[in-house]
């Protein structure tokens, strides 16, 4: 959100609020710890910004929208975002390929975790999540770069 116009009608805390709505609706989740709800919140974030994108009317692979790549910086930087429509749809792409990438991606992404953070929700060592997030952003960017020449 960080990387949005002033004024952009998805705030932060509309974000947050949209996430909450649907955790209500969750009821029946057997939350097995703190991990299990990170990995929950950022994959419902993923879905709202996502579905907000599509429903703004943005062209499927980004218009002219300035592209951006797909890095740690975009969390916090005042670049313009990437393209989220394409980026999810890379992400169900790498997921079929490799699901604990795409989760990697999700979670480091949408959901907004450390290195630690992550390792510590996929149960794998941080070494592995670094190799994973590497591997994952040349994938996506090279998969986004295929969708974009289609």
């Amino acid at each position: 959100m960080a990387q949005e116009r002033p004024g952009h009608t998805l705030q932060t805390t509309a974000l947050v609020n949209e996430v909450y709505l649907r955790l209500v609706d969750v009821r029946r989740v057997p939350w097995q710890d703190r991990a299990h709800f990170l990995a929950v919140c950022a994959r419902l974030m993923r879905r709202v910004l996502t579905d907000f994108a599509r429903s703004r009317g943005y062209l499927k692979r980004g218009g002219d929208s300035p592209r951006a790549t797909l890095d740690e910086a975009l969390l916090v930087s005042r670049e313009p975002p990437a393209d989220l429509i394409a980026l999810d749809e890379g992400l169900k792409a790498l997921a079929a390929f490799d699901p604990r990438k795409s989760e990697v991606v999700e979670l480091r992404f949408f959901g907004g975790l450390s290195v630690d953070e992550t390792a510590e929700v996929l149960k794998v060592s941080p070494d592995t999540v670094k190799r994973d997030w590497t591997l994952a952003k040349v994938w996506l960017l090279e998969e986004m770069n295929r969708q974009e020449k289609r």
